[in-house]
């Protein structure tokens, strides 16, 4: 259902929240997350340019979120990175539907609403503090 930039996206975040605050690398976060550092970039961008997180260079620079972990949703997340679609019109475009989802169309965009219900009520923080099982977080030692 989500990409595999989705999927990065929030495996970053997760990593970032789990700092609690110490900025990390983009070297340590590919370390932690095991994402590709070309392709974390690409996702750290999408997070920054929705000011979810702050990236800067130079000695001692690196990336933070830019608000705190409890305030920041999944569903904050992968809007970010790429935003979940509605479904507003029927794709059969048939004369019946003009106005109203069909029925098909219709628990297809309810199941997308629940999905994002979910997102939307679990914070980093939730995850941050819950990673039994996610070795490669926990195992790692974050500044």
């Amino acid at each position: 259902m989500f990409s595999q930039t989705v999927e990065y996206g929030l495996r970053a975040a997760v990593a970032l929240a789990r700092g609690k605050g110490s900025a990390l690398t983009g070297k340590e976060i590919a370390e932690l997350t095991q994402v590709p550092s070309r392709y974390l970039t690409k996702v750290l961008s999408y997070l920054i340019r929705a000011k979810l997180v702050h990236g800067s260079r130079g000695v001692g620079g690196g990336y933070t979120l830019a608000i705190p972990s409890e305030k920041i949703s999944l569903l904050d997340v992968v809007n970010a990175v790429e935003p979940i679609r509605r479904i507003t019109t029927c794709p059969l475009q048939l004369s019946p539907h003009s106005g109203q989802l069909c029925a098909l169309h219709h628990q297809l965009d309810e199941a997308i609403a629940q999905t994002q219900g979910v997102l939307a009520r679990s914070t980093l923080a939730d995850l941050a503090d819950n990673l039994e099982g996610c070795r490669t977080m926990v195992e790692v030692n974050i500044k």
